[in-house]
């Protein structure tokens, strides 16, 4: 037995233990299933073989990796080649592998696809609710210190800063993340019942390989998730992760980014809508000042003052005046000739007979004439008194018989608005007959 002169340095002891895998073990063939498969910018491939009971490290170098055809991703059942070795720095026990063969699928797809194709079978995947939009209290499960949560919170942040948020902090890897999730979708939906507000659930939670992210195809949750009264949204790991709980969900997004751009609209969209708009409905309230200015100066040129009307109406009366004395005034010089004419025709006849004849029918015609002129004087006054009562119905005079009055500064214009005047301010009122002038001492809305 060696004694403690004899003790090695941690590096020696690694060393050795190194040369005796190799020196031992050689190269073997492994059987096992892939996990935790890494590809850094070296272009080494490292991952973790695994069956059932235990686990190795692998390493794959990039002269290597070049030559295999097997596509190296998580849950694939493989064999590969290679030397058994330590990787002296960690003391790390690894498998150095040379080549890589398919090997079927990994118990942990094949799982998955047994339980997809069951809960299929059973109508889980079967919501398709619509998600409000946007929602008026957003209620998500997930690692209150997990990056997913961190890239919604500033999604909506940027989008929408109006989002009503209130997280359910649950664990989402590990045998204890499935239950808790059960836990907080049937609580948030208990309390839903209270707060009619709430109406959108979102589970999320960033990637990771297919054993970190195996909590959200645990059977119960999808069963969860379908029963819930409140729509969810699930966006787990990345976009070529794909659970049961996104085929369980009413929505699904490829991640907890899209997750939060999918449930709330962009404020600068908005904003460049509401101002796009703004401008249109500014644009168009000019035309309808426009048009209605125009309609205005139509009806305004339309308009005649009551003055011009009854100017016009005087003067019609004057015309007809004028046409009625000239029409007597030539009836009574027809009248005269005729009466020449006649007296020439009763110097060759019995002038006494003939002048009494004559005298009788000149008598008529100036009955008739008299009448005519009376009817056509009635006729006309009739028609000055009509268009007199017109006149007068449109005359404000007539308004101000009705005890109105018309006020008028000292330049002669109408004030038609208390502001118009000024305290102390000298104004004339127009009455229906008189004028009074008075002045301002206060004014009144």
């Amino acid at each position: 037995m060696p004694d403690a002169t004899t003790a090695l340095s941690v590096s020696d002891l690694n060393k050795r233990s190194r040369q005796a895998l190799e020196r031992d073990l050689g190269e073997v063939w492994v059987e096992g299933e892939l996990s935790n498969v890494s590809r850094p910018a070296s272009g080494h491939i490292y991952f973790t073989l695994k069956d059932d009971r235990a686990q190795v490290r692998c390493a794959l170098f990039r002269q290597r990796a070049r030559f295999v055809s097997a596509p190296m991703r998580n849950g694939d059942q493989v064999k590969l080649r290679g030397r058994v070795s330590l990787f002296e720095p960690r003391g790390d026990y690894q498998l150095i592998a040379e080549a890589v063969q398919a090997a079927g699928l990994g118990e942990l797809l094949a799982a998955f696809e047994r339980l997809k194709a069951q809960l299929e079978g059973e109508g889980v995947f079967a919501n398709t609710r619509p998600l409000p939009f946007p929602p008026r209290k957003l209620l998500i499960l997930s690692s209150a210190t997990g990056a997913a949560i961190r890239d919604v919170l500033a999604v909506l942040a940027a989008r929408w800063p109006l989002a009503d948020v209130t997280l359910i902090p649950v664990p989402v890897q590990g045998a204890e993340a499935a239950p808790a999730m059960i836990a907080g979708l049937g609580l948030l939906n208990r309390q839903a019942r209270l707060d009619p507000e709430r109406d959108v659930v979102l589970i999320t939670r960033g990637g990771g390989s297919l054993e970190d992210l195996w909590a959200f195809n645990n059977e119960h949750l999808a069963r969860a998730i379908f029963h819930s009264r409140l729509p969810v949204m699930s966006a787990v790991g990345h976009e070529v992760d794909v659970t049961l709980a996104d085929f369980a969900a009413d929505v699904r997004a490829p991640t907890p980014s899209a997750a939060a751009e999918r449930l709330v609209p962009d404020q600068h969209a908005l904003k460049r809508q509401l101002a796009d708009q703004q401008h249109r409905l500014h644009r168009a309230i000019e035309r309808r000042l426009e048009r209605d200015s125009q309609q205005l100066d139509s009806l305004r040129a339309r308009l005649r003052h009551p003055g011009e009307q009854l100017n016009r109406q005087r003067q019609h009366v004057a015309t007809l005046t004028q046409r009625l004395n000239r029409a007597m005034q030539q009836t009574l010089t027809q009248q005269q000739t005729r009466v020449t004419q006649l007296g020439r025709r009763l110097a060759s006849q019995d002038m006494a007979r003939l002048y009494r004849a004559e005298n009788e029918r000149v008598s008529q015609l100036n009955r008739r004439l008299h009448n005519a002129m009376q009817r056509q004087l009635q006729r006309q006054q009739a028609r000055l008194t009509s268009a007199a009562r017109e006149l007068n119905a449109i005359s404000p005079l007539a308004v101000l018989g009705r005890g109105y009055a018309i006020a008028q500064d000292d330049k002669g214009q109408v004030v038609r608005r208390a502001d118009e005047t000024q305290p102390g301010q000298k104004l004339s009122l127009r009455l229906g007959e008189g004028r009074l002038s008075v002045e301002v001492k206060r004014r009144f809305k």
